[in-house]
């Protein structure tokens, strides 16, 4: 009898090698290697059919319709890009306790009522699995089923139409020797799942531990092999939870949905004033409001700039949902452009409500901020600002302009800070709202804190 072998996985993108590596020559992470059993395969005593694979030209693939369903939770269809697609992997990714297993237990409860759903529990009982419906208040009935085992489970996927493993680290397939949860079980249960939804045409929900990093656990072929991957974000103290799409290859992936977790589950927000906007905006000096694109829609964000002098000799800068090279970027550009100092002050920069903004048209509005909190002066709290700012100190124009200043109108806002290039685009919207185009960041910081002079000029006119 043959024996087993042993090799070195790297947990982050699945590279394996026959000896120990301190570092990945793959990904060129450190430590992340782990070991795993090789068991002999027996040989194959059947022969190949001979059946050749043959290509098709482009013009004769016929188009494929995917059809939707709806989860009965809006926010998570705008996530998913308007619905759950038929025959789909989903994984979904997030700490301890923010609201996965709560969301789609909720998502079993309204497919249950057209569909056949499967809830596999790997992690929890049956009766666990219960009780958290019973909380929830599910009053429809769907197939539980406890089993960690992918051979055993799989022939209880036969007449299903969706399937929600909870959670894909803790099932294991038996043609491995290694645990569950080991890189090599993770990549061969993913790959079995993906099989199994493209041939029968079942939706797989899967979901995902995290790791201390906020990464997900298992190597990145883990991601790669799903059609969709969610990540939910929040603080566990915190009612307000985010879910936000990172691949998604039936919609956009720069989709939120945001979601208010009570007693009774998870439930929409269609409202974000409450979670973006403070009721006290205007009254402090560093608190600047932007519309944010974020796939389909626009929402209104609240941008909290406080400086601190440094106590050291290198200035701290501390952005949370900003990018850090942007924030130094936009510092440096304040300095060397506009005249305002602050080398030789402490920056922290926080988007309000925990959301992440990546997009370019935020970086005017962080300008705005730093610019109020350091001469002290608070911007109006019904003026929004956005646009791209260059190192030249321009103010160049961003996508989807006009949508911006429509959201602003909308919510009321009075006077809108916008690049002069996109000008056109939003000249219908000047019966309704102030129009400031702005060239550069020095012109837009003059328009927000006009010198004194100017300031009594106009008062004694």
């Amino acid at each position: 009898m043959a024996k087993s072998t042993t090799q070195f996985v790297c947990a982050e993108c699945g590279y394996s090698s026959p000896k120990w590596l301190g570092k990945c020559p793959d990904c060129g992470k450190f430590n992340t290697m782990v070991e795993e059993v090789l068991s002999p395969s027996a040989p194959s005593m059947t022969k190949s059919s001979g059946r050749k694979s043959t290509p098709t030209p482009l013009s004769k693939v016929q188009y494929e319709r995917y059809s939707r369903v709806s989860s009965g939770i809006s926010e998570f269809d705008v996530v998913l890009g308007g619905g759950i697609v038929r025959g789909s992997l989903v994984l979904i990714g997030g700490d301890p306790g923010i609201g996965k297993s709560t969301l789609l237990t909720q998502t079993a409860a309204h497919l249950a009522l057209a569909h056949k759903v499967l809830y596999l529990s790997a992690e929890e009982s049956c009766s666990q699995v219960k009780l958290r419906c019973e909380r929830l208040g599910v009053q429809t009935d769907f197939l539980l089923l406890n089993e960690t085992c992918l051979e055993q489970a799989e022939e209880a996927f036969d007449g299903v139409d969706f399937v929600i493993v909870d959670s894909i680290q803790a099932i294991y397939t038996e043609s491995l020797s290694s645990a569950a949860g080991s890189v090599g079980q993770v990549r061969e249960c993913a790959a079995r799942l993906m099989r199994i939804a493209k041939s029968r045409g079942i939706t797989f929900f899967l979901v995902g531990h995290v790791t201390k990093e906020g990464t997900l656990a298992g190597p990145k072929v883990l991601e790669h092999i799903m059609d969709t991957v969610l990540y939910f974000e929040g603080e566990r103290e915190e009612n307000f939870k985010i879910l936000r799409s990172v691949k998604n290859r039936f919609g956009s992936v720069q989709e939120v949905g945001v979601f208010e977790m009570t007693g009774e589950g998870l439930f929409p927000l269609t409202d974000y004033t409450a979670l973006f906007l403070s009721d006290s905006r205007g009254e402090a000096a560093g608190a600047v409001v932007t519309p944010s694109e974020t796939g389909n829609r626009c929402m209104m964000v609240e941008l909290q700039t406080l400086m601190a002098k440094t106590a050291y000799g290198l200035p701290r800068r501390m952005p949370l949902g900003i990018d850090f090279n942007k924030l130094v970027v936009l510092i440096a550009v304040l300095e060397k452009r506009c005249g305002v100092p602050l080398s030789q002050q402490d920056v922290y920069l926080n988007a309000m409500g925990g959301i992440r903004l990546n997009e370019p048209s935020v970086d005017l509005a962080i300008c705005a901020a730093l610019a109020s909190a350091e001469k002290m002066l608070p911007v109006d709290k019904f003026t929004a600002v956005f646009g791209e700012v260059g190192l030249t100190g321009e103010v160049r124009g961003v996508s989807f302009a006009d949508k911006r200043v429509n959201e602003c109108v909308k919510m009321g806002f009075k006077r809108v800070i916008f690049p002069a290039k996109n000008y056109k685009q939003c000249e219908k919207f000047k019966d309704k709202i102030e129009l400031v185009p702005v060239q550069y960041v020095s012109q837009m910081i003059r328009t927000l804190f006009p010198p004194k002079k100017q300031v009594l000029n106009n008062a004694l006119l």
